[in-house]
C-alpha cells in the first residue's frame, strides 16, 4: 500500500464517559498518511474529547488505537508527542518574551559544553521555518509577532518534534483572510511532505478549500466519514445538525400554535452593521416589542458574539445599537442593563448561576440596588420579590434557601430568567435557553418565553434546534462567519430555507435588517 492510501492512525470503537455521562459512544476515526482530515460537529459532539484521547490527555474507557502498525495506549501527551502526534490548540501557548527559536526548542535546547548553543538553535529554527515557507526571523521575540506568525511558530514547534500527525484545533479563529491563505499554504506544504493533519474548524469554506475527507460527530457518535468532493455543503450541515432538508416534525415545541402577530408593533432594538474582532462581515438585526427573533447558524457563525456585543460584553469595532430609537454607547454590560437589556448565556454554570448561593440570592442578584437602603438589603422586600417570581415561573425548590446548584437545569434557567424580570427589562437576549434541560422543563421555558413576548418584551433567541426557531420566532436571521446572510419570515421561515442559508450563505440572501 503506498503512502497516499496507507493508514497512519486508526481509532476503533472509542468510548469515554465523565461521571457516568457518555461523551463518546464507540467512535471510529481513521487518518491516512499525507491526508488533511476535517473533524467537525456542534458543541457537545465529542470533538475535543476524541482529540484529547488521540493525544494522551484523556484515557479511553474502551476501544482500540493503532498508530502505524502498533497498538498504543498513551498515558499522557508527552508519550503521544514522542511518537509524533501533536496538537496545536486555538489558544496558542508560547512564551512571549522568548525568541522564536527558543520557543521552537523550549525544553530541548541544543547544548555545547553545558551551555545552550544558540547558533545551532537559531540555525535549526531557521531550517524548520524554511521548510514551511515562512519568512520569520528566529531571533525575534514571539511577543513582537502578530497572531498569524505566532500560529506558525506553534506549528513549527510541533514539526520540530517530528510530527507525523498534526492536530489543528480552530487554527483560523483569530486570523484575517490573508493570514488564512498563508496558513493554508503551510498546511498544503506539510501534506506534500507526508504529514497527516486533523483539521478542526466550523468554517465550511475552509473545509472545502483544504481538506480531503471529513468525519462528522454528533452527540458523541459517528455520523459520516466521506470525501468532501462527494458531499454538498447542505448535506454536511444536515449531518451536523441532525436534520434533513425535506423533513421536519411540526408541533414538536411548546411554541407551536402561539400567535405571531408582533409585526405591527413599534421597533424596540435596531442594530445596524455590527462588526467585532475577526468577523468577515457585519450583522444587522431588528426586534420589535412583543416579537421573538431567532439567530441561526453553526457554531462559530457569530451568534453568541452578536448577543454578547449587544449586551456590552464584547467590544464592537463598528456599528450602531438603538433601543426604542435611543442610540446606545455599550461600553460594558452595566450600560446594557441600565438601558433595559438582559442576557442569558448558553453556559449557565460558568456565566449564570452562583452555585453555592441560594435560590433567593441568585434570583435577586440584579435587583439588589432596588432592595437596599443605607447599604442594607431589606429581607422583607427581597422575600416578597422571590416568592412572587417563584410562583409566577413555577420554580420547583425545597425552599428559597436551597442552594441553586441542587436544582434541575430547567429550574436553574427559570431562576436566571426571574433574575432579569425583577428589573425593568425590555429586551431579552437568550443564548440557547433550552439547552441541557429535560423535555418537560424545555416546554415550560418555551411557553414562558412566548408569554413574556405576548406581554410586550422583545426577545432575541439563539438556538441550535431549528424547530425551535421555526415555531417560536416571527423572523429568523441567519449568520455565517460573523455576517447576516439571510432574514426569513412568513412562509420563507422553514427548515429547508434555514439549512440552505446556513450552508450556502450569501448565495441565498434575503433582505436583512428591515
Amino acid at each position: 500500500m503506498n503512502q497516499a492510501t496507507s493508514t497512519v492512525l486508526c481509532m476503533t470503537d472509542i468510548k469515554k464517559s465523565f461521571s457516568g455521562v457518555p461523551a463518546l459512544w464507540g467512535v471510529n476515526f481513521e487518518l491516512q498518511a499525507g491526508e488533511i482530515h476535517a473533524l467537525v460537529g456542534e458543541n457537545g459532539a465529542g470533538k475535543s474529547t476524541l482529540i484529547k484521547i488521540m493525544t494522551g490527555a484523556y484515557r479511553r474507557d474502551s476501544g482500540f488505537i493503532e498508530y502505524g502498525q502498533n497498538s498504543v495506549a498513551f498515558q499522557n501527551p508527552t508519550e503521544a508527542q514522542a511518537v509524533g502526534i501533536i496538537a496545536v490548540y486555538q489558544e496558542i501557548q508560547l512564551v512571549g518574551f522568548r525568541t522564536v527559536a527558543e520557543n521552537i526548542f523550549l525544553g530541548r535546547e541544543p547544548h555545547s559544553f553545558g551551555i545552550i548553543d544558540r547558533r545551532r538553535m537559531n540555525t535549526g529554527a531557521a531550517e524548520i521555518l524554511r521548510r514551511l515557507g515562512l519568512h520569520i526571523n528566529p531571533r525575534s521575540p514571539v511577543g513582537s509577532l502578530n497572531i498569524a506568525h505566532r500560529q506558525m511558530v506553534a506549528i513549527a514547534r510541533a514539526i520540530s518534534f517530528g510530527a507525523r500527525v498534526l492536530i489543528l484545533d480552530e487554527p483560523t479563529s483569530s486570523l484575517t483572510q490573508t493570514e488564512v491563505s498563508v496558513l493554508f499554504d503551510v498546511i498544503r506544504r506539510l501534506k506534500s511532505q507526508g504529514t497527516s493533519i486533523v483539521y478542526v474548524s466550523h468554517r465550511l469554506e475552509e473545509l472545502y478549500a483544504v481538506c480531503d475527507r471529513v468525519t462528522v460527530l454528533r452527540d458523541g457518535r459517528n455520523i459520516v466519514t466521506q470525501p468532501l468532493t462527494t458531499l454538498s455543503r447542505l448535506d454536511l450541515v444536515c449531518h451536523m445538525l441532525g436534520r434533513k432538508p425535506d423533513q421536519v416534525s411540526k408541533g414538536v415545541t411548546a411554541f407551536a400554535g402561539r400567535p405571531q402577530n408582533a409585526v405591527c408593533r413599534s421597533v424596540l432594538l435596531q442594530a445596524e452593521a455590527l462588526k467585532y474582532q475577526h468577523c468577515q462581515g457585519s450583522v444587522s438585526i431588528e426586534v420589535r416589542h412583543g416579537e421573538i427573533v431567532g439567530l441561526a447558524g453553526l457554531l462559530g457563525s457569530g451568534r453568541s458574539e452578536t448577543a454578547r456585543a449587544l449586551f456590552g460584553a464584547q467590544p464592537l469595532d463598528d456599528g450602531t445599537v438603538k433601543l426604542e430609537g435611543k442610540l446606545l454607547e455599550l461600553r460594558s454590560p452595566h450600560d446594557a442593563i441600565n438601558a433595559g437589556m438582559a442576557f442569558l448565556s448558553e453556559d449557565r454554570k460558568a456565566d449564570g448561576i452562583i452555585p453555592e448561593l441560594s435560590v433567593r440570592e441568585n434570583l435577586t442578584l440584579a435587583a439588589l440596588p432596588t432592595l437596599t437602603q443605607w447599604g442594607i438589603v431589606s429581607r422583607k422586600r427581597q422575600d416578597k420579590l422571590v416568592n412572587r417570581f417563584m410562583q409566577r415561573l413555577s420554580i420547583k425548590a425545597v425552599s428559597a434557601e436551597q442552594k441553586i446548584h441542587e436544582l434541575s437545569g430547567g429550574n436553574q434557567q427559570k431562576v436566571l430568567l426571574a433574575r432579569w424580570l425583577c428589573k425593568n427589562t425590555k429586551l431579552l437576549l437568550l443564548d440557547e435557553p433550552t439547552r441541557g434541560i429535560d423535555i418537560g422543563a424545555k416546554g415550560e421555558i418555551q411557553r414562558l418565553i412566548a408569554e413574556l413576548a405576548e406581554q410586550g418584551l422583545g426577545v432575541l433567541m439563539i438556538s441550535s434546534e431549528v424547530e425551535e426557531l421555526v415555531e417560536g420566532c416571527q423572523r429568523v436571521v441567519v449568520l455565517r462567519d460573523g455576517q447576516s446572510v439571510a432574514q426569513l419570515s412568513g412562509e420563507q421561515k422553514n427548515l429547508q430555507a434555514i439549512l440552505h442559508a446556513i450552508a450556502e450563505g450569501a448565495d441565498c440572501q434575503q433582505a436583512v435588517g428591515g
